[in-house]
């Protein structure tokens, strides 16, 4: 090992150099180490930049802190740019006369945006999307701009087009190539992760070159392509790759490559054997990294070779899993099928908007590639695969269609000891399980040990499995943690909230939680918890950041923004008055109608910011809100039963109707359906429900735990011949016990299927009350039926809620991109080519008044 107080200085301060910092001053002392950032602050997470538009704030995105540096011993200078390099003199100089000496000099400066060669390409509000102070730039220039173009369709690009989208501006992708994300996903995922962009509303205009910005005549700006059409913006960022930012090795003799970036051999060293190179700004085996978890194994290698180790920089794999707008996208390897002899298995729903490919050579035993568009649940999975050489299963398929029994379950046991579970630190399984036989003992501390998962996160889940499954091994009793922010199970979080009577997020964190963001896991599970407790209104001040897009505007979004309106009709059963009030407000608005499954009418088509006056007109007219958007009741099924048909032995629709109006508005962990037969001819099919009810001449049976779906599930009978204070009573215990004890998005059927002693147990629970807690399940039920509002009425009549109901937040435009056309006498929308005809025959003024062609 090199000998103590060794002078470093690091030039550079990004995620990359940090790293670098980080690594050397967490395991080795006597260092004279120096950070000279040339920003105005030190490292901050440029992985998650887009969040800043959604909440965070600079110090939210800090990696470190100037105390953190200073308790390890660093010194570190912001705002300085390093401008000159003295090889002999073993000494850097700064902008403004600053010198530094050193022994060892890393580089760590990063990369610079691209801005194509564009005359017009340097006005004011044509930017750049790299740096906090980027994002401080287009948040002043969206105050004063109502259109957005991001020019690139890549990851960067994608990402800054959530930014601009974030900012409230009317956002517009411009791409080159003939489709987004060129290098990751194939022309297949490219095709329908332009469908869900767009769906987004975002506009994506693929195989364009812009070739001037111009004056414009309605906006700012004017994009002149090379085809001869144009797109007039107020604000254009490039975000059209990135350049190695490498003018301090050019201008100071360090090699470079032919089209740039500073060579560097397996230890990061370059030219210079004083000198290294990590991150996008160093080149290896003539190739740039611009991910961060290679840049960290990078800056791993370079600490050992300055501390005498032997880890070398070897490459990396470039697998990448993402959610871009909330888009899923996934891609390993070779995934445009480019090995020779490759083959390819392709799934696509259309309907549900999932793609997936994967890649295998030329015997069908190993996978070399894999899109996953709509849909990362097999990456994980297909990933290891991957990346540890592991023998396909003999139907290949089988890992990437929906439900197959085929599909091998490729557990944290199969998995070698040198899979790679973190790529961001380069953490394999066994370093997991040294850390486990080290003593560390929970995740925390297995990420304090060995960083997995302190990167990106992707692979939060996976290291979890791995833990857990070390664990068992051991005889040790996993914890079931929600996620990194919680170190509690849903069902604890449940108590948690009861209990202590928490009647926020913010609160519950404080006291419980780490961090003060939480996540989009927590999140979600704790507004549906405290909803379930308290019941307060899910768009108060509160609660609304927990919501999902559904909950946040009340209603299910469709493939085309648009958003549907579904009025609970309780059991089935409407009045003539009510069905003509539900065609009049369809007619007004120009909404497309069906008759669902569930016995209620849909609405669809309507834009966000018409929900609250056609909800204004159905509540007028004693409608309520159906909780279509929610994980709570959504319907109660029902045959007409004993008061009409001759088969029937009881009232099955007044039953419908009473249960139904008792449960409405129960948040679950999960969408919870049910539905009552009046006799066992079973015309309401209660069997396939998660509470289904049949009547017999007695009474009521009750059946538990149904479900339909992809994997249907018969509902098992629980008790019968009950009669209906008794059948309420049962239904209200099973409901709320299921509310307090399963995990997050966990149907009934899995709840039940997970419980030791399964049905049975659930009986006890319920029947014999063997927990001596059926009064408070029942008490805690009829708090929830008391405290019920509509919460459709609530959000009109409040203004704070009415005003989120809107496209733009700085213009009362409608989204161009909602265009419909008409088909059996009713609207749909339109396809993509149906758009192109549209945007042909209508003016830009006409398409301001006008969706319907």
């Amino acid at each position: 090992m090199q000998s103590s107080n060794m002078k470093i200085v690091v030039v550079g301060n990004g995620m990359v150099g940090h790293h670098f910092v980080d690594q050397l001053m967490e395991q080795h002392d006597g260092f004279d180490l120096t950070v000279l950032s040339e920003e105005p602050r030190l490292a901050y997470d440029r992985v998650h930049l887009s969040e800043y538009f959604s909440g965070k704030s600079a110090d939210d995105l800090a990696l470190t802190t100037p105390e953190q540096y200073t308790k390890q011993g660093v010194k570190f200078f912001t705002d300085a740019r390093v401008s000159k390099i003295d090889r002999d003199a073993k000494r850097v100089e700064t902008a403004d006369g600053q010198c530094f000496e050193y022994d060892k000099l890393v580089l760590a400066t990063g990369s610079y945006p691209f801005v194509p060669p564009i005359p017009g390409n340097d006005q004011e509000h044509c930017l750049v999307y790299r740096t906090i102070e980027d994002l401080e730039r287009i948040e002043a220039s969206s105050k004063q701009s109502k259109v957005g173009v991001v020019v690139g369709g890549g990851l960067l690009g994608l990402e800054a087009a959530n930014a601009l989208k974030e900012a409230g501006l009317e956002t517009h992708v411009v791409e080159f190539a003939p489709q987004l994300m060129a290098v990751q996903v194939d022309q297949g995922g490219g095709r329908l992760l332009k469908s869900k962009i767009e769906s987004l509303g975002v506009q994506v205009h693929t195989q364009k070159a812009t070739q001037e910005i111009t004056a414009g005549e309605n906006c700012r700006y004017r994009m002149c392509f090379a085809d001869g059409d144009h797109l007039e913006t107020d604000m254009i960022l490039f975000s059209a790759g990135i350049r190695p930012q490498d003018a301090l090795a050019r201008e100071f003799g360090l090699e470079l490559g032919e089209r740039g970036g500073i060579v560097v051999n397996n230890q990061c060293l370059t030219s210079d054997p004083d000198i290294y190179a990590i991150g996008e700004c160093a080149l290896w085996n003539n190739f740039i990294f611009g991910l961060v978890a290679p840049g960290y194994t990078m800056a791993r290698a370079a600490v050992s070779h300055i501390t005498g180790g032997d880890l070398a920089f070897e490459g990396a794999d470039m697998s990448t899993k993402l959610k871009l707008m909330g888009v899923d996208v996934g891609s390993i390897g070779d995934a445009h099928c480019r090995t020779e002899g490759a083959q390819s298995y392709i799934y696509e729903n259309q309907p549900e908007e999932v793609y997936k490919k994967i890649v295998v050579d030329a015997e069908g035993k190993k996978l070399l590639g894999a899109v996953l568009v709509g849909d990362n649940a097999d990456y994980d999975t297909l990933l290891q695969y991957a990346l540890n050489g592991i023998d396909l299963p003999d139907a290949p398929e089988s890992l990437i269609l929906p439900s197959s029994d085929a599909a091998p379950a490729l557990g944290a046991d199969a998995l070698p000891d040198t899979a790679t579970v973190c790529s961001c630190h380069n953490v394999s399984k066994g370093d997991i399980v040294e850390a486990i036989d080290a003593g560390s003992c929970d995740l925390p501390a297995i990420k304090a040990c060995t960083k997995a998962s302190t990167g990106c996160g992707g692979c939060s889940a996976l290291l979890k499995n791995v833990f857990d499954a070390e664990l068992e091994k051991r005889g040790v009793e996993v914890k079931k943690d929600i996620c990194e922010h919680f170190a509690y199970s849903r069902q604890e979080l449940f108590h948690l909230i009861k209990v202590g009577q928490i009647k926020t997020f913010e609160a519950l964190i404080h006291a419980h939680g780490k961090g003060s963001l939480g996540c989009e896991i927590c999140k979600p599970a704790v507004g549906s918890i405290l909803a379930s407790v308290w019941n307060d209104f899910v768009l108060s001040k509160d609660h609304v950041s927990l919501q999902d897009t559904n909950d946040t505007y009340l209603a299910n979004m469709q493939k085309d923004g648009t958003y549907s309106i579904v009025p609970r009709i309780a059991g089935g059963e409407i009045t003539p008055d009510k069905l003509i009030v539900l065609g009049q407000v369809a007619k007004k608005y120009k909404l497309y109608t069906k008759i669902t499954g569930g016995q209620r009418v849909d609405l669809f088509g309507a834009r966000v910011e018409q929900l609250p006056p056609i909800w204004e007109e159905l509540i007028a007219a004693g409608f309520e809100t159906g909780h279509a958007y929610a994980k709570s009741l959504r319907t109660v099924k029902s045959c007409v039963g004993s008061t009409w048909c001759r088969f029937g032995v009881q009232d099955s629709v007044t039953a419908a109707i009473d249960i139904e109006n008792r449960y409405k508005g129960l948040r679950a962990p999960h969408k919870v359906k049910m539905a009552v037969s009046g006799c066992t001819r079973e015309c309401a099919e209660a069997q396939g429900k998660d509470i289904g009810v049949i009547a017999t001449d007695k009474g009521w049976n009750l059946y538990v735990c149904g479900n339909g779906g992809m994997k249907p599930r018969h509902a098992d009978l629980f008790a019968t011949d009950l009669d209906t204070e008794t059948l309420i009573k049962y239904i209200d215990r099973v409901l709320m016990f299921y509310v307090r004890t399963a995990d997050r998005l966990q149907r009934t059927s899995v709840w039940m299927d997970n419980l030791e002693g399964g049905l049975e147990y659930l009986k006890q629970v319920v029947i014999e009350d063997s927990l001596g807690i059926a009064q408070e399940l029942e008490a805690q039920m009829q708090h929830i039926v008391d405290s019920y509002e509509c919460e459709w009425k609530l959000a009109v009549e409040k203004q704070d809620s009415r005003k989120r109901f809107r496209q733009f937040v700085n213009s009362d435009k409608t989204d161009p991109n909602i265009v419909f056309v008409e088909e059996r006498d009713q609207i749909r929308p339109a396809r993509a080519d149906e758009k192109i005809i549209a945007s042909d025959a209508l003016s830009e003024d006409e398409h301001a008044e006008t969706e319907l062609v």
